[in-house]
């Protein structure tokens, strides 16, 4: 299976898209949005902002593992 690291992540407060690498040994809980700095947080039972606001999941979903708090940073 491949993964895909880069992907698009949509802010849902401006609709800026900007292009991100995901990386492979965490997940990300908070990324700030780039054009209004609205801090992104995971949405519901997601584990990552990139699995909520992204057109891909993140590496640990695509590989269909959990995300458990040893990988999640802010």
């Amino acid at each position: 299976m491949n993964i895909i690291l880069e992907t698009t992540i949509k802010c849902p407060n401006c609709g800026e898209e900007e292009m991100v690498m995901m990386p492979t040994d965490k997940c990300i809980r908070r990324f700030v949005c780039n054009n209004c700095n609205i801090v992104l947080e995971p949405k519901n039972k997601d584990c990552c902002v990139f699995c909520s606001y992204a057109d891909n999941k993140s590496p640990v979903k695509q590989e269909d593992k959990e995300c458990d708090d040893t990988l999640k940073i802010d």
